[in-house]
């Protein structure tokens, strides 16, 4: 089932309208004259016939978002405005351009004159750490979106909410962007939320990042598209290694705890891998439609090699003998499924005397740690831009996101936090990953399979 239609069976569950400190009264110092109109909004579907069904389902009340951008009229004065920026969680690509885009949007449009880089994420809040905190201008930010990772550094583990509120109120802040995953989300909303406890007027916004692309409502989150290009050097170095062998398997373990995206959109932009295997997926191992019996029937039908993709988040139920641990944001760490498959198909062919050669690759670290390309630098930009527009309107407690098209929009951050953003086995995305592969043939076993399969 597709989130349009979670959201059409339950439309009491999600909430659009987003938190806003008061009435905008300022007018607007920002170069951009094209101005949106207040009470714009955009809808979250634009397919006809999913307009069609919503319509009916809602008595025309569509799922829509506030839409982004700069107001004639802002809530926030320039002249007495301090903003901070921050970056928590796991490294994506571009970070830095989202950092460099709100410096450059808060200076150049708004004039704001002190701009505030904390470093390590919450923990640049928390007085005992003692981080000093960067002040950031555009001279500073000019060239670090050629750099990967974040001038800003980062951190994992949750601070105390009402610290970081005491701090930003000593340091007279009242714009803080956090650019983070589910977890700097979640702290974002607590902070938001305490502000709103005391009355102070502080806009708390979320650049959503995520690059196994989980995060729910926002669309396409940065990063993911530089980390999909990133794994063409690594599947061809295994598709050469496997080939150059007989009975050669290239193994290659891709980021994705618990939605697959990075290894189906890898595999169908690299259409040299055999089997791909996702969280979403059930799979068997040593069952007669298993993956091991997979094998078995691509090499009997001919084929010499095989090249295999597999999300980290994977088939966790087939690792048995493991401890169950915890990040220290609390996320529980995924079980290696990459070293397990590697050893169990070896062990496996071994016993059958079949000599597989296998070549193991797991470049998790390589994919995230390199600078935005391309659209993907682009939309970092946009989403810092329309982060600013929102914060200076005195919106709160919300994340910006690209989710109605070429669109971006203003979107609660609960309503974010809510449930995973996973493939739909039914989706267009996932039957071209079967398409690509011919992986199906191997696991049915229907006796079609050298003919149906690559």
């Amino acid at each position: 089932m597709t989130l349009f239609h979670r959201v059409l069976r339950e439309p009491d569950k999600y909430n659009f309208n987003v938190d806003t400190l008061g009435e905008c009264k300022i007018d607007s110092p920002a170069r951009q004259r094209d101005f949106i109109a207040p009470g714009s909004r955009a809808v979250m579907a634009y397919d006809v016939a999913q307009l069609t069904a919503a319509t009916q389902k809602l008595n025309g009340n569509l799922p829509s978002f506030e839409a982004a951008g700069p107001m004639r009229k802002i809530f926030h004065d320039p002249a007495w405005s301090r903003a901070a920026i921050l970056t928590a969680g796991g490294l994506c690509p571009g970070l830095n351009h989202v950092i460099k885009g709100l410096v450059e949007i808060l200076s150049f449009d708004y004039g704001i004159k002190m701009i505030y880089g904390i470093r390590y994420g919450y923990s640049g809040l928390i007085p005992k750490f003692g981080h000093e905190p960067m002040i950031l201008t555009p001279d500073v930010v000019d060239t670090i979106h050629e750099d990967g990772g974040t001038i800003l550094g980062t951190s994992r583990g949750q601070q105390d909410t009402g610290e970081i509120v005491d701090t930003l109120i000593r340091m007279n802040i009242n714009l803080l962007f956090c650019i983070g995953g589910d977890g700097t989300l979640r702290g974002a909303r607590d902070i938001a939320d305490e502000c709103r406890k005391r009355k102070l007027a502080i806009s708390v916004l979320g650049i959503p990042k995520t690059i196994d692309n989980d995060l729910n409502f926002v669309g396409r989150s940065f990063g993911f598209e530089t980390a999909v290009a990133e794994t063409v050097p690594i599947l061809r170095s295994a598709h050469v290694e496997s080939k150059s062998v007989k009975y050669g398997i290239g193994l290659v373990r891709l980021m994705g705890r618990d939605s697959g995206f990075i290894a189906a959109y890898a595999t169908v932009a690299n259409p040299i891998v055999n089997i791909c295997l996702i969280p979403e997926m059930a799979f068997d191992i040593n069952g007669k439609n298993g993956l091991l019996k997979a094998l078995e029937r691509r090499f009997a039908c001919g084929k010499d090699h095989a090249v295999i993709v597999v999300a980290e988040g994977a088939g966790q139920e087939h690792i048995q003998d493991e401890p169950e641990r915890r990040d220290l944001s609390g996320n529980v760490l995924k079980k290696d499924i990459g070293e397990f498959l590697n050893r169990t198909i070896s062990a496996h062919f071994k016993k059958q005397n079949c000599n597989v050669a296998m070549k193991y690759y797991d470049p998790s670290y390589s994919i995230r740690s390199v600078p935005a390309k391309g659209t993907d630098a682009i939309r970092c930009y946009l989403l810092a831009r329309n982060a600013v527009h929102a914060a200076m309107a005195g919106r709160t407690n919300c994340v910006i996101a690209n989710n109605a098209g070429n669109s971006y929009t203003v979107v609660p951050t609960e309503l974010v936090c809510t449930e995973r953003n996973k493939i739909d086995l039914n989706s267009d995305v996932w039957r071209a990953v079967l398409d690509a592969t011919g992986q199906l043939g191997y696991f049915n076993g229907d006796g079609n399979y050298c003919q149906v399969s690559k």
